[in-house]
């Protein structure tokens, strides 16, 4: 798996999996842009050394890279780290957006602020950094997009609500982005991953850090930019295992009346039967099983 004349652009890659990302990249012929806004893991401060540290590493390896310092929340900037990669090298053909922040808190004691702030750099500032590539990927008819989701998003994880929406919106953004970047052949995946960094520091003892290094997290990483990635695959990693996850629907059954409110509550395990449930190829699915359902009610 070669990635010799493409450009990539890794967001938060100064340290953890964006670092390992990077480096992964770049070992297998990819010209870089190694962004990172230095911050600390809430998101306050910023400093480029993190970046340009990366950099050198990849320089060391007789790769090529650019460090940039902007803030995946701020899209004029993010622009122009897209114009300088253009500049540089005349393309870009992967994004991976990685960068991220934790605020965690239970709900009850989360003030709005930390909760949209979160949001704004996971879920924004993957949207910030795909519009700011989307056009450059069409004109190429090729573009291979990485977003970052986690266990947290897909099925909860105590005192991260905002973390867990921003994550699972992600998904929501991928699978429409694929449906919408196909014909151009823009792949849009997202990678789950399980790895020790410093935005899993306060799990100590909780976890065996040492079997959870971030590089064990790339390779599949690589294989969701690669030339022959697949799209709308949700690829959980950790560990040197890896699984994928899905959003199914279930076949379910009919049922209408003035007790249909009961007879949902009475019926559920009809419902919730996961034989014969699919993977909706897109949202219209679901009501194309309804309206087959109603349709077949009329028939008799």
């Amino acid at each position: 798996m070669r990635f010799d004349g493409r450009v990539a652009i890794v967001t938060g890659a100064g340290g953890g999996l964006g670092r390992e990302h990077a480096l992964g990249l770049a070992r297998r012929g990819a010209r870089v842009v190694v962004n990172d806004l230095g911050g600390a893991r809430d998101g306050s401060g910023g400093s480029a050394t993190a970046a340009e540290g990366v950099v050198a590493e990849i320089e060391a390896l007789g790769g090529e890279a650019i460090a940039n310092p902007a803030s995946v929340t701020d899209f004029d900037a993010v622009q122009a780290m897209v114009e300088a990669a253009m500049s540089k090298w005349g393309r870009v053909d992967i994004l991976v957006n990685n960068a991220g922040v934790l605020r965690d808190k239970t709900f009850a004691k989360m003030d709005l602020e930390d909760f949209r702030f979160v949001v704004d750099v996971h879920l924004m500032g993957a949207v910030n950094c795909t519009k700011a590539v989307w056009e450059i990927m069409r004109a190429q008819n090729y573009g291979r997009i990485a977003m970052t989701t986690s266990s947290s998003g897909l099925y909860g994880n105590f005192g991260q609500s905002n973390y867990g929406a921003a994550k699972m919106a992600l998904v929501g953004l991928m699978q429409t982005l694929s449906i919408e970047g196909a014909k151009n052949d823009i792949r849009v995946n997202c990678l789950a991953p399980t790895a020790h960094t410093r935005m899993t520091e306060d799990l100590g003892a909780a976890l065996p850090l040492d079997q959870l290094g971030p590089e064990l997290v790339t390779p599949g990483l690589l294989y969701l930019v690669s030339e022959d990635a697949p799209s709308r695959m949700i690829l959980a990693a950790g560990a040197g295992g890896f699984e994928r996850a899905y959003v199914t629907l279930t076949q379910g059954t009919r049922i209408v009346g003035e007790d249909a409110a009961e007879q949902v509550a009475a019926r559920i395990a009809e419902i919730s039967d996961r034989a014969g449930e699919i993977v909706p190829e897109m949202g219209a699915a679901q009501g194309m099983i309804e309206l087959q359902k109603a349709q077949a009610a009329l028939r008799g």
